[in-house]
């Protein structure tokens, strides 16, 4: 009898063997599936909150085209007192010149009538630099002058502040002066300048930080 039941019970196990192989395999196929899925689920949120971002976590007011693509920095007192002037870093190296909006030629009465690029022993304005490396292009000190800006009672030099390679003036300003008024750090820009990175390194150091110039002049 016993012998029998042995054997029976052999039977069982290897019958019951398959059966438990095939849950397993079941079991197996399940979890990558449910893997897949799980991992789809956590990539769809985080694209959602790449494309949909938190409210909360909104500027009260959005960047403007200048925050958004240029690094700000200054150079209040130029060359002399209230000369404040603006220079905007882009991303490729290229720095923006013009005049900062507590520059003293706006407080004029009157504002500013004329902008001439004749200073010097040259006329910036003809100036013409062409070529991929721009070879051609005049290299200028920090304290080159690059314009005169006049009002109805005085007139104000406005400088490179750093040392590069001149690469072209707004010579819209000749014609319409008035674009230092309305748009001074966009269409009424004074120069674009290429400096080297050593040199760009050295002037970085002797500029101000958009909030070290607000502070400064006690900008809201």
């Amino acid at each position: 009898m016993s012998d029998v039941m042995v054997d029976h019970t052999q039977k069982l196990e290897e019958t019951a063997v398959p059966n438990n192989l095939e849950q397993q395999d079941k079991q197996d196929e399940e979890q990558p599936q449910q893997s897949v899925q799980e991992n789809a689920e956590y990539e769809d949120e985080e694209l959602h909150k790449l494309l949909v971002p938190d409210i909360t976590q909104l500027p009260l007011i959005p960047p403007s085209a200048v925050e958004f693509n240029f690094a700000s920095y200054f150079a209040p007192d130029f060359m002399k007192p209230g000369n404040d002037q603006y220079v905007y870093r882009h991303a490729n190296g290229l720095c923006v010149v013009g005049l900062a909006s507590t520059h003293l030629a706006f407080n004029d009465k009157g504002g500013i009538t004329a902008v001439d690029f004749n200073v010097g022993k040259s006329d910036r304005s003809g100036m013409k630099v062409t070529g991929k490396r721009k070879k051609n292009a005049q290299h200028f000190e920090s304290n080159t002058a690059l314009c005169k800006v006049c009002t109805n009672g005085d007139s104000y030099i406005v400088r490179c502040c750093v040392k590069g390679s001149l690469l072209e003036v707004n010579e819209r300003l000749i014609k319409q002066p008035e674009l230092l008024h309305s748009s001074a750090d966009r269409e009424g820009y004074i120069a674009i300048i290429m400096p080297k990175p050593a040199d760009w390194l050295k002037v970085k150091a002797s500029l101000l930080s958009l909030e070290d110039f607000k502070k400064l002049r006690a900008l809201c």
